[in-house]
């Protein structure tokens, strides 16, 4: 004897496959909701071609270094000092005599041109203005027009002693301000010349004093 179903009524087997249906269309939608939310949401993470999530790299905006104050100032204050003792090293063409002397105006030139020329670039890169105003003569072994004046009109071993003198009391300025910018200082490149100036300096001003002893 057949047995027909009522109208309207289904099979265990249908429910079944309706329930199947319905459990499969369920998670199809939360799979796209979740790549939705993956796609528009934290965008410290990203997808690697594994498909491992991994951390995304950097902006392009993001600035290379972190700097602060010190470091301004250590470029703004550093770079006249530098530029006088250039004009120092300069006054010993034609005027120097000894050997030694020669060498150090030699170093001094080779070092601190190339130092002078990466600050202004700093200072170009963070926005700051190169000069701090007043011309620099208030800093720690800056020379007055008069020293300057008194060793332009030097010559021969007046000048090599009058320059070694002058010299090691800039240079002393130069290594005070260089160790404010080693304790004080945030910018790598800028600690970087820091270490230069207290090392070659610390090493000149040694010198320049064996020689004023024997002048």
């Amino acid at each position: 004897m057949r047995t027909f179903s009522r109208p309207g009524s289904r099979t265990p087997r249908a429910i079944r496959t309706t329930r199947k249906l319905a459990l499969t269309g369920a998670l199809a939608a939360a799979g796209l909701l979740l790549a939705a939310c993956s796609g528009s949401g934290d965008s410290t993470q990203g997808t690697d071609h594994g498909g491992k999530t991994s951390a995304a790299a950097p902006s392009a905006s993001a600035p290379a270094g972190a700097f602060n104050d010190a470091d301004v100032m250590f470029a703004q204050m550093m770079i006249p000092h530098h530029e006088q003792a250039l004009e120092m090293a300069k006054l010993a063409d034609g005027r120097a005599e000894d050997a030694q002397i020669k060498k150090i105006v030699g170093a001094v030139e080779q070092a601190q041109d190339p130092e002078i020329r990466k600050m202004k670039g700093w200072l170009r890169t963070w926005g700051k203005p190169e000069s701090m105003g007043g011309g620099g003569h208030g800093m720690a072994g800056m020379m007055s027009d008069a020293d300057m004046a008194e060793l332009a009109a030097a010559k021969g071993k007046a000048f090599d002693r009058k320059f070694a003198e002058l010299m090691i009391a800039h240079h002393e300025g130069a290594v005070e301000m260089a160790k404010t910018e080693q304790a004080n200082g945030s910018d790598a490149a800028a600690r970087k010349v820091a270490d230069d100036v207290v090392r070659t300096q610390a090493a000149e001003i040694a010198q320049l004093k064996k020689i004023l002893k024997r002048l």
